[in-house]
């Protein structure tokens, strides 16, 4: 099992200098690369070979050493996906904004916001209604009012937005912010 973990003894470690951002691309790409090696893993599992009735054996599909290689190639990408959104989060609860909260914090507080924005969209769609009834000895109207001013909940609804839009700047000024990273070459 060693073996299939990979050597690291002619790896060599260095830092490089980065920022939030480019190190969520770099994590994207690796874990693009990851499930293109897995597919790759799922398809070697096995060698196959024919066994005739006198004994004799063929191998007609030997994907033992494609699976070795990609399994060691897996594991360290694996552990660089790890490296980096570990490093990501720790910047993400380092890095603060200008009312000293963290980008972890913004993050939460941006998704909540969100929620709330998708709710008083789907009220200011909402729309006061009024329609004749008829029936077979009775006929009268159904009215049907919104519970809320319109106009305060569009300003609500411009509050939310700015709100989300000043969080989002913050976030990429910080997401912007080069500092060292370790990777395995």
């Amino acid at each position: 099992m060693i073996e299939l973990l990979g050597n690291k003894k002619h790896k060599e470690d260095f830092f490089m200098k980065t920022n939030l951002a480019n190190l969520m691309n770099l994590v994207s790409e690796y874990e693009r690369n990851l499930a293109i090696i897995d597919t790759n893993l799922k398809n070697h599992v096995y060698t196959t070979t024919i066994e005739e009735l006198d004994g004799k054996k063929n191998i007609t599909e030997d994907f033992r050493e494609d699976f070795k290689n990609e399994f060691i190639e897996y594991n360290e990408l694996f552990e660089k996906i790890q490296i980096a959104k570990q490093t990501i989060a720790s910047k993400n609860n380092e890095y603060k904004l200008s009312d000293g909260s963290t980008i972890a914090d913004a993050l939460i507080t941006i998704n909540l916001l969100r929620k709330k924005l998708h709710l008083v969209e789907s009220f200011l769609n909402e729309k006061s209604s009024k329609r004749r009834i008829t029936e077979v000895n009775n006929s009268y109207f159904e009215s049907r009012e919104i519970n809320f001013d319109s106009l305060a909940m569009k300003e609500l609804y411009n509050k939310l937005q700015a709100d989300i839009q000043h969080l989002e700047f913050e976030i990429s000024k910080l997401n912007s912010k080069e500092f060292e990273v370790l990777i395995d070459n």
